[in-house]
């Protein structure tokens, strides 16, 4: 399996990236009051889907007939402002990330429109015609108005929910409410006051990146929970059974067959592959937890938040929902990985057992075989002095007639004695006709045996 190639940039052009802001230029349009809404989505798969975003940003901005000269689209970035003829200003802003990507929509009346409120969107023939590519993260509604902050019985029927949270942050003229409750249209409702206005407008963008960052990631964070739960029921239930498969198979593996390990390493074996899988969605999944966690008690550390009268502080509501979410994310794949390495070291452990009985069998197979080899020695041994006396008992036997044969001619005076002397003759040549017999064979089986001479081409 090839690797991927990796494009490397030209050294000028990742120079100018990482020098390049393009958000500045939004700070020409940004002033309040201003309405903003705010959409996350989260892709399942991002490699594909985060171009995938940019190209649905770019028919967003076709459908608002944003000009091109009002445009800035960049590989994780862009905007478009389009202007209309009642001096309102409509600002579409997209961002992707590394999980997830979204947009802020700013509307900017002209100072002859009438008083901002939450709700739909009041820049004329305002629509989102998207399809989302991913599941909805949070959606906000934010306002920022440059006034005071109002009484708390105004703001009471501005937010829905039995709690109202409140804070000063960065400066003492821009304070925060909201009640964390969305609205009938699934909206969280912000009211952000930045007093007279003498706020610059990169302040303005600064508050809602505040407020967008610490809402996204706290849904990130809690998106999980229902995933988590699940996944805690489950570990438990492969703690279960492999605390039990552990007692039964200490209990037993000194005594255990071979039908009974395999079985054992079966079961296990299909034990540690659905916890290995388990494991894997649960690191995808869970791992970005603790950097979440972080980001969002930076931005919490940052807005310098201080309490407001009548109002709890927001970043009491934030943290007793996100305190301990990362840390048990993380305990639980710790656990997860534990099961998985005791899985793997109980598996492991059975099959040294089964590599000891096929040692233990084939040391019993080689001593067998050992002693089989030894007892066809000594037969062939038998066998080979007992082929001395039958081929001496024959050749005898043949020497006797032919001595009688020469006793009948005259040639010879007593046929007995000669046969009688001929007996240990044929006791030494049948010894050598057997040993001559066993080097033949050996040379031949051994590859000693030299082959016979090839006859000689004829001229």
């Amino acid at each position: 399996m090839t690797e991927p190639e990796i494009a490397k940039p030209d050294a000028g052009e990742l120079i100018r990236k990482l020098h390049e802001r393009p958000q500045m230029p939004l700070v020409e349009w940004l002033q309040a009051p201003a309405h903003v809404h705010y959409k996350a989505f989260r892709m399942t798969d991002p490699p594909v889907q985060r171009p995938a975003s940019r190209d649905e940003f770019r028919s967003l901005l076709k459908a608002f007939k944003v000009s091109a000269d009002a445009t800035v689209i960049r590989e994780a970035f862009g905007y478009g402002v389009k202007t209309a003829a009642t001096g309102d200003r409509l600002i579409i802003i997209w961002q992707t990330h590394t999980e997830y990507y979204s947009y802020q929509v700013w509307h900017i009346p002209s100072p002859q429109a009438a008083r901002l409120a939450f709700g739909p969107m009041s820049f004329q023939d305002y629509r989102f015609p998207i399809t989302p590519l991913g599941a909805e993260v949070c959606r906000l509604d934010i306002l920022l108005i440059a006034e005071p902050l109002p009484g708390s019985e105004a703001l009471r029927q501005q937010f829905p929910g039995p709690l109202i949270y409140g804070s000063r942050i960065l400066d003492e003229e821009t304070s925060l409410v909201t009640s964390f409750t969305p609205d009938n249209l699934g909206r969280e409702r912000y009211w952000v006051s930045v007093g007279s206005g003498k706020s610059s407008r990169s302040h303005l963008k600064d508050i809602v990146d505040a407020v967008v960052r610490i809402e996204t990631y706290y849904h990130l964070l809690l998106m999980q929970k229902p995933l988590f739960s699940a996944a805690v029921d489950q570990a438990y239930k492969f703690e279960q059974v492999h605390l039990k498969q552990r007692e039964i198979i200490s209990g037993h593996i000194g005594h255990a067959d071979a039908l009974t390990l395999q079985r054992w390493l079966g079961g296990l074996t299909q034990d540690w592959l659905k916890t290995t899988r388990l494991s894997s969605k649960l690191h995808f999944e869970l791992s970005a937890s603790v950097p979440y966690d972080k980001i969002v008690h930076r931005t919490l550390a940052s807005l310098d938040e201080r309490t407001l009268p009548h109002y709890r502080p927001m970043s009491e509501y934030v943290l007793s929902g996100i305190t301990g979410v990362a840390e048990g994310y993380q305990q639980l794949l710790k656990r997860m990985d534990t099961l998985r390495s005791g899985f793997e070291g109980t598996i492991s452990i059975i099959r040294a057992r089964v590599d000891l009985m096929l040692q233990s069998q084939n040391l019993t197979l080689l001593m067998s075989v050992d002693k089989t080899t030894k007892s066809q020695a000594i037969l062939q041994y038998t066998v080979e002095g007992l082929s001395v006396i039958v081929i001496a008992y024959y050749l005898s036997g043949l020497m006797a007639y032919i001595f009688k044969g020469l006793h009948e001619m005259g040639w010879l005076r007593n046929a007995d004695i000669a046969a009688a002397l001929f007996v240990p003759l044929s006791l030494g040549i049948a010894l050598g006709i057997t040993i001559l017999g066993r080097k033949l064979l050996h040379k031949k089986f051994s590859g000693e045996l030299t082959p016979p001479a090839s006859e000689k081409p004829q001229a």
